[in-house]
């Protein structure tokens, strides 16, 4: 099995980022992660002025996939996550879902034992996931803080351990990083941290040729999801009901109107984050209206 270790990191998802491992459709690979803030913060006394923010959102890799074309779907099966047994959470002023309130800059560490964290005496079920996972962008550098039609900082609270995840590929190789591990995140992710953790990610790789989604998909449960983004929430939401009233009319053969009614019957539309530069959105479709295939072109 082949593993990439922690220290083999990149701050911007980019074509021009050169590979670290190599593997073919099929193989199973572990990505060793560090935190979201690199590592730096030790206790709850660490000020946060003392963070340096370039270090802040690594993502391990990146993986070259063998045979993967621009056009091409890149399927990342989420075989494991494990994760550490301590976890940081802050509250930074000016940021979150509430930018104006004032308060003090705060950082606490969580403990992470049991399948739950306990967060101030309080315990909370584990729900491992992986809030930065994506491919590289045709051109240029998108950095690992921000998400995209090539996957990035989604924060998706499903994308989880048994979770399918469907990226489209836009250069040979795809290049996959992933980082950004949560023991547990609400959907907004509201305060701009959850439970930042270190860990691993245990995937199993798969390809689709010629064929691609508008948006990286994800498949888990009984439930698909397009994980979409957008400069505002209207934006997202627009983009996120657009393409799931598209797969339905592949899917069902139905014309948009027909299709657009059904949407506002079965599709269920989630707050990803609302703390990033982008925000996220996802539309959720039970299975047994749509599949995978229907959101593929």
């Amino acid at each position: 099995m082949r593993r990439i270790p922690r220290s083999s990191v990149i701050y911007s998802f980019s074509p021009d980022n050169p590979p670290v491992e190599r593997a073919e459709p099929g193989e199973t690979v572990v990505f060793e992660t560090l935190d979201a803030l690199g590592g730096q913060v030790r206790d709850e006394a660490t000020p946060i002025d003392r963070i340096d923010w370039g270090r802040v959102n690594p993502a391990t890799g990146p993986l070259y996939v063998e045979g993967a074309e621009p056009g091409d779907t890149l399927v990342v099966r989420i075989k494991r996550i494990a994760v550490s047994d301590t976890g940081v959470i802050l509250a930074v002023p000016g940021y979150g879902a509430l930018p104006e309130a004032e308060f003090e800059p705060r950082v606490r560490l969580v403990r992470v034992s049991g399948g739950r964290v306990l967060f101030r005496g309080i315990g909370i079920e584990a729900r491992p996931m992986i809030g930065t996972i994506g491919v590289a962008p045709p051109e240029g550098r998108v950095p690992t803080g921000d998400l995209g039609r090539h996957g990035g900082n989604m924060d998706a609270a499903v994308v989880g351990e048994g979770a399918t995840l469907y990226l489209p590929v836009f250069v040979e190789g795809a290049l996959l990083a992933l980082g950004d591990l949560h023991a547990v995140q609400g959907d907004g992710e509201v305060c701009v941290a959850a439970a930042e953790v270190s860990g691993e990610v245990e995937v199993e790789l798969g390809l689709v040729k010629r064929r691609s989604p508008p948006w990286p998909l994800v498949e888990f449960r009984d439930r698909v999801a397009v994980l979409v983004a957008g400069g505002t929430l209207d934006e997202a939401v627009e983009e996120a009901t657009r393409v799931a009233v598209a797969a339905l009319m592949r899917s069902r053969g139905l014309d948009f109107t027909d299709a657009y009614m059904l949407a506002s019957l079965v599709v269920d539309l989630r707050i990803n984050q609302v703390v990033d530069p982008k925000k996220g959105v996802r539309a959720e479709i039970p299975k047994r209206y749509v599949d995978v295939e229907s959101f593929l072109r």
